[in-house]
């Protein structure tokens, strides 16, 4: 029960930092730079995105068996855009200012590499539950690089957050807005930034998975250390140590044995 709930926290959390889509795979670029002048319409293409990730997931995942390999991009299109068009209408109808502000990119969705990319790496070889937990992830993590960068160049560029004007940052006040950040050079910028930021975060938290590994090994019982083939699948490149470090026992240390090959209380007196 713990490995079950543990695999559905790792699924979750991966499109976070360490698999964030954008930030971490370069996917859906387009659209991330497009739409992120606002953090406003950084949140609805995020929502409208994890939406379309959630349900082509279940969908692609559900039918897998019964699409024959040869036509099965065309088949994932075909589902991810009656997801679209239901986004979309919904958005028409419930909040067309969105719907105008994000335009295109919206229909855009359909050939989205984000979500193409899933469907096709993780959707096409895994259980409904586990899509659904992996599209809810993937869209987390898009949503969040959306609304980070559009924080970030609408706060700078504009002087505002969610339409709201910030004291500091204001045409003739302490700051004055960097109007360049909310332009396609500013945007990226600010998207270089958060890549080599990401890269960072994700590189401190393989530093840790290989600390938490060479502890767990140093740890161990006789028998039950970790073995290459249990390292192999973590992909941090830390097998070898944990299994060094795993594979040490007091056997292998020479002075136990020199102390035993001397007779006790053999030495002249």
């Amino acid at each position: 029960m713990a490995e079950t709930k543990r695999s559905w926290i790792s699924e979750i959390t991966k499109g976070f930092v360490k698999e964030n889509p954008v930030l971490r795979l370069i996917l859906g670029t387009c659209p991330t730079l497009a739409v992120t002048t606002s953090v406003e319409n950084g949140i609805g293409m995020g929502i409208a995105a994890t939406f379309v990730l959630i349900g082509s997931n279940v969908a692609i995942s559900a039918l897998r068996k019964f699409i024959p390999d040869k036509v099965r991009i065309p088949a994932y299109i075909t589902i991810i855009a009656g997801f679209v068009t239901v986004v979309q209408l919904l958005l028409k109808a419930f909040v067309p200012s969105l719907d105008k502000a994000l335009g295109i990119f919206i229909p855009l969705i359909v050939v989205n590499c984000i979500i193409l990319a899933r469907a096709e790496m993780f959707a096409n070889k895994n259980p409904v539950g586990a899509s659904a937990l992996d599209g809810l992830g993937m869209g987390i993590g898009f949503t969040s690089a959306l609304i980070v960068m559009g924080a970030i160049r609408e706060a700078i560029g504009n002087g505002t957050i969610l339409g709201y004007p910030l004291p500091v940052i204001q045409s003739g006040g302490m700051i004055e807005p960097i109007l360049i950040l909310i332009l396609p050079p500013g945007g990226f910028f600010v998207f270089g930034i958060l890549v080599a930021t990401a890269q960072r975060l994700s590189e401190g938290i393989d530093r840790r998975a290989v600390a938490r590994g060479l502890k767990k090994a140093r740890l161990a019982p006789a028998g039950n250390a970790p073995t290459a083939e249990d390292c192999a699948a973590c992909g941090l490149g830390c097998a070898s140590s944990v299994v060094a470090e795993a594979s040490a026992s007091p056997a292998d240390d020479p002075k136990p044995a020199a102390d035993a090959a001397s007779p006790e209380g053999g030495e002249d007196r």
